[in-house]
């Protein structure tokens, strides 16, 4: 901007306000060449013989058009706090002025949809006026409003949307967090692809080394990225492993990720109850107790994580039991089938209308990490039941649901091998350190 600023002060034009751009009147510039000068020895071995003089050029700024138009443009970007009636202020327009075109706009757009990067727009008249004021909304459009008489009439420009496809690849350094800004790409991808491969890895245990490609549709406004779709195909690499998961969409709109083969990804249990967390305490028949001060078993796995996180039910099934016990605190039971049954403990609360009977679905949040109970800091202990037995929430094998079959399956067959070409293409670029500039992590 200081580049900018400089630039239209040369060419004489007036800043109103320290933070905006600006354009100015025509202006007539003479631009004048002056010959060499070719009797001082280094020019003579520089140049052979000077040059013919040239004639002075001079270059005219386009005539303005026969409709009326400011004498001057002044362009205000948006900066983190700011308000319409603040900046609008700023361009000039009197309070009421003011108010009446931030109701106006209001009508046509949210303005809590204002991003840094907008920029509004004042057109001034040869008096000073403002005349028309543009509003460039990011990931939106363009809304106007335009002098006529004493008021101003809003137009608005909608941007067209549309999506692409990409592929993003990334290896794991510090953190898939970290990854996934490296490559350039918002953080809203990690959830996306931790709720793809939340089944089979382990993210609380990623290891510097592991890798991710994928394609992702990515949503457009215009010029401007607004988000991401889904993602469509993924491979994921963990301590050597190499895990995948492919789309299929069914008819009706609802989809699903698969093995290349065509077995889902999804299982009846998920890896853990919570994400992003990590676990301070294993499965074992002979652990001392940090509050007793004895060696009992402790039959679950604790997760560290601050309270208020909120705890997921990790397969489908109906609550059995919300309460509180003086060793387990607020804690939820939740009944899977005849002989599976989960528990959640020293929970801060539970979610709210949550009572037993209640049906729950797979990643469903019903509770909240806290520390009630014998619990010496904030953490979810979380256990798993089969028919009276404990089991180690770790080694549980998960049950997956009916793979593809028949038309489905070829027609996923299909889609697999060409989503596959470009995966391992990006894999091996990865692996090679030859990933393309424009996906290498930024330094």
């Amino acid at each position: 901007m200081k580049k900018l600023l400089a630039w239209g002060e040369r060419l004489g034009g007036m800043v109103r306000a320290p933070r905006l751009y600006f354009a100015v009147v025509p202006l007539t510039i003479p631009l004048i060449f002056a010959t060499v000068d070719s009797s001082r020895p280094d020019a003579a071995t520089r140049l052979q013989a000077a040059p013919p003089p040239l004639p002075a050029l001079t270059f005219t700024a386009a005539p303005a058009p026969s409709s009326p138009l400011p004498g001057h443009v002044m362009y205000y970007p948006i900066h983190s706090g700011d308000t319409l009636g603040e900046v609008f202020a700023a361009g000039g327009l009197s309070p009421a002025q003011s108010y009446a075109i931030v109701q106006d706009f209001g009508k046509v757009v949210d303005p809590r949809r204002l991003r840094l990067g907008s920029v509004i727009r004042f057109h001034y008249d040869d008096r000073g006026e403002v005349a028309a004021v543009s509003m460039k909304i990011v990931g939106w459009g363009e809304v106007s409003a335009r002098r006529a008489g004493d008021a101003f009439e809003v137009s608005s420009n909608e941007a067209p949307t549309h999506t692409e496809e990409r592929a993003v690849a990334a290896r794991i350094e510090s953190s898939l967090y970290d990854a996934v800004r490296a490559a350039g790409e918002s953080p809203e991808l990690v959830q996306s692809l931790v709720d793809v491969f939340q089944w089979d890895v382990d993210f609380f245990a990623l290891q510097r080394g592991d890798s991710f490609s994928m394609i992702v549709r990515q949503r457009f406004s215009g010029d401007d990225a607004v988000g991401y779709g889904p993602i469509l195909a993924a491979q994921f690499t963990h301590k050597g492993e190499v895990y995948e998961a492919f789309r299929y969409e069914q008819p009706d709109g609802s989809g699903g990720y698969y093995t290349r083969g065509g077995t889902p990804v999804k299982k009846q249990f998920l890896k853990a109850p919570l994400k992003f967390t990590r676990i301070t305490s294993g499965f074992s028949q002979h652990r001392f107790h940090p509050i007793l001060k004895i060696f009992r078993p402790h039959h679950g796995v604790d997760y560290g994580a601050p309270v208020g996180t909120p705890v997921m039910s990790t397969a489908d099934g109906v609550v059995s039991f919300t309460g509180y016990d003086r060793g387990e605190g607020n804690y939820i039971r939740i009944r899977h089938n005849s002989r599976l049954e989960t528990w959640y403990l020293h929970l801060s609360r539970f979610r709210s209308g949550l009572k037993p009977g209640q049906r729950v679905q797979q990643g469903d949040v019903i509770g909240y990490v806290g520390a009630t109970g014998l619990a010496t800091g904030p953490h979810l202990d979380y256990r798993v039941k089969d028919a009276g037995n404990w089991l180690n929430p770790l080694s549980l094998r998960s049950i997956t649901p009916d793979p593809l079959r028949g038309a489905s399956l070829r027609y996923f067959r299909t889609a697999v091998a060409q989503a596959c070409t470009r995966l391992e293409e990006k894999a091996q670029q990865i692996a090679s350190g030859t990933m393309p500039h424009s996906e290498t992590p930024a330094p």
